[in-house]
């Protein structure tokens, strides 16, 4: 699965596809933002409905660094998610 990493607040994220359907199918899709290892690892979630292409790794690429920064800063804890299990 295509991966990226974009930097917001000095931090690191990798960023990837969260693999979670939802019943908008291809106009919603959701990223998972994570940094750091083990137990320590932070994990974010937030959805998004893609403006162009509408394959989810197609749809990952086309995000510039920008939107990818805005779109960590409105999304949420993983473990308030179910694309992560709401595991803490």
């Amino acid at each position: 699965m295509p991966r990226r990493v974009v930097e917001s607040s000095g931090q690191q994220w990798t960023v990837s596809v969260s693999g979670r359907t939802t019943q908008y199918t291809k106009d919603e899709f959701g990223l998972v933002f994570s940094r750091g290892t083990g137990p320590d690892r932070e994990q974010r979630v937030v959805r998004y409905s893609p403006l162009g292409a509408k394959s989810r790794e197609m749809s990952l690429g086309e995000l510039s660094d920008q939107e990818l920064r805005e779109l960590l800063a409105h999304s949420q804890p993983s473990w308030t998610a179910p694309e992560m299990g709401y595991r803490r």
